[in-house]
């Protein structure tokens, strides 16, 4: 079989096009990821993503936007900086695991931090599992450390949840309760969908820890290069501090670079289940593979200039092409929180005002708090994986 590496933007965007490709990536993550709707294909794919699409609406992302998120980043930073330091890894998880569960359907019945703190080891650890194809770690050990986490995640929390679910719903079958009374999360949307998705158990509970730790893992590791390339903007911009404080546009187009510079994942990898054409004539055959080099194409200097591997939250990009690049992935596997991360810009058209995304209403927090480099404490990369990660990030308020 035959490997096939893109690194232009176009041509990776092509590729995300293709039909008879399929999600490749994460055969090594199958405890966590087997036959969640990341790595679904065809008709499974298409039916599950339809029911869950009902959920990333505009009206969810204004209420998080409006009414959970702001208590979320006060709860976390108002300490923090009250202690005058911090560190931006745990502060942007924990802001948004709570978030990413409630979303999910995972549900927190006493609303302690020790709750919550468990609820986060968890996240993480299926962090580390969905990652492992980039672990530097021994795979055995970690598939067992994730195997023994989700048995004791699914007897805290999903077995409960799942439970309260199913009753909901069968009362609202027999007319008791109404549709107000169902939870708007991924868990009630399986569960009420199951005469026609037929998931098993295993399956329905994958789907739900990935919705939990993908929300946590990706937006806390894109506030920390975000507050990263801030920072280094700030060394020769000092007068932009307050800028990105104030200005909401030039706010988000800095996390908007932040994104384009580092992917969450700096590869996409498909394999070919049909013949395929690509866009420059390659011919892959069945079983043939592509690695989309994300981080190689989020830099095509022919998209984002001469300059393209620096931060420049000023850059002008042609009208065709996202301003983070192909770090939401494209296609039918395109990111399906890809706005509530990222946020909506303003719509002049229809007058809808911007929406900033989770990712730049915690670097705003931080911001506005005075949040900066600790000269005594510099930031770490994460030992356990091979790619630009932060493990620690310090700072001082």
């Amino acid at each position: 079989m035959t490997e096939i590496t893109l690194t232009r933007f176009d041509d990776v965007r092509d590729g995300y096009r293709q039909k008879g490709l399929k999600q490749a990536l994460y055969d090594a993550a199958g405890m966590i990821m087997a036959d969640t709707l990341l790595t679904l294909w065809g008709d499974d794919h298409r039916r599950r993503r339809r029911l869950e699409n009902r959920l990333f609406r505009r009206e969810t992302f204004e209420h998080y936007e409006r009414d959970l998120l702001p208590l979320a980043v006060d709860q976390q930073l108002d300490p923090a900086a009250a202690e005058g330091r911090g560190d931006v890894v745990p502060l942007a998880r924990r802001i948004v695991v709570n978030l990413t569960a409630a979303a999910a359907g995972v549900d927190y019945s006493e609303g302690t931090p020790e709750e919550t703190d468990r609820l986060f080891s968890y996240a993480v650890k299926f962090s580390e599992g969905a990652t492992a194809v980039h672990s530097t770690r021994d795979p055995e050990e970690l598939k067992a450390e994730v195997a023994e986490a989700l048995e004791r995640w699914d007897e805290e929390f999903f077995a409960p949840s799942l439970a309260r679910r199913t009753e909901l719903f069968e009362r609202f079958v027999a007319g008791e309760v109404t549709e107000d009374d169902l939870p708007k999360d991924v868990l009630t949307v399986l569960v009420r969908n199951q005469d026609s998705l037929e998931l098993p158990r295993d399956v329905v509970r994958r789907e739900v820890a990935f919705y939990m730790l993908a929300g946590m893992h990706s937006t806390g590791a894109a506030t920390t290069h975000a507050v990263h390339g801030a920072f280094g903007w700030f060394d020769d911009h000092p007068e932009d501090r307050a800028r990105m404080v104030e200005d909401p546009v030039f706010l988000q187009h800095c996390v908007h670079e932040s994104m384009r510079l580092h992917p969450a994942s700096p590869v996409a990898r498909r394999e070919a289940v049909e013949p395929v054409t690509l866009r420059d004539g390659t011919q892959m055959a069945v079983g043939d593979t592509v690695v989309m080099d994300l981080w190689s194409a989020n830099r095509d200097t022919e998209v984002f200039g001469a300059d393209a591997d620096s931060f420049n939250p000023l850059r002008s990009i042609r009208d065709d092409v996202p301003r983070w690049g192909h770090t939401f992935g494209g296609g039918r596997h395109a990111c399906i929180g890809m706005e509530l991360d990222g946020g909506v810009p303003a719509d002049e058209n229809t007058g809808a005002p911007i929406l900033l995304g989770t990712v730049a209403l915690i670097l705003r927090g931080l911001l506005a708090r005075g949040a900066q480099r600790d000269p005594d404490n510099p930031p770490q990369q994460d030992p356990n994986i091979a790619r630009v990660w932060w493990g620690q990030y310090p700072v001082l308020f």
